[in-house]
């Protein structure tokens, strides 16, 4: 990462803007940036099931929801610890509960057919560890051809906020020297400003 492009990081995630951005009216925590390459996934693997981990106000749900609208097909499963009033949508679907929880994980199981297309994102809690054992749990649910998606793998230093080292990339790290079904898709940088630097993961095998 250049310097030009981390001054940029920096300048973005600092001036909290992404706390103000808006799909719909409902809130969304990503960068737009980012969101473009969702729609561009989205619509090369055309997913049957999105799980996200980490819903918060509901924005990114709905956004997943109204791709899948455009591509005719797909439902979001999403799920969070906190309960709290969010969009509605015919293809989402809210589970409360820890994502890491096996009660959590096997009512998630239940959404997918074994023909599928699955596609994972993670977006609850951002500490190594947590991360690390969402991806351990849900990476065997991902189809071949088809990502799991760490978010916000710009904290922890890489550039911004390191007071939360090693944080999702700290995750990512570790998991790619355990795992070789998964490889980093570095043409999702190609828009130079990601919160998800390293955090596209193409599964491959």
């Amino acid at each position: 990462m250049n310097d030009c492009v981390k001054s940029f990081h920096h300048h973005y995630f600092d001036s909290e803007v992404w706390l103000d951005t808006y799909w719909f009216g409902h809130r969304v925590l990503k960068c737009p940036l980012d969101l473009f390459n969702y729609q561009e996934i989205l619509f090369n693997i055309k997913p049957d099931v999105i799980i996200e981990c980490g819903t918060n106000a509901g924005g990114s749900a709905l956004f997943l929801a109204h791709m899948c609208d455009l591509l005719g097909k797909g439902k979001v499963i999403t799920i969070d610890i906190e309960e709290m009033e969010r969009p509605e949508h015919g293809r989402i679907t809210y589970l409360i509960g820890d994502t890491t929880s096996s009660e959590i994980v096997n009512k998630v199981k239940k959404f997918i057919s074994p023909a599928d297309v699955v596609l994972v994102i993670l977006d609850s809690d951002h500490t190594a560890p947590h991360v690390l054992t969402e991806m351990r749990l849900y990476n065997n649910l991902v189809t071949v051809g088809s990502y799991m998606i760490v978010e916000d793998t710009i904290i922890g230093g890489n550039p911004v906020a390191p007071i939360w080292a090693p944080g999702p990339m700290g995750a990512v790290q570790q998991f790619l020297t355990e795992n070789d079904q998964f490889i980093v898709d570095e043409s999702r940088h190609k828009f130079h400003l990601t919160f998800n630097p390293n955090g596209y993961l193409l599964r491959v095998t």
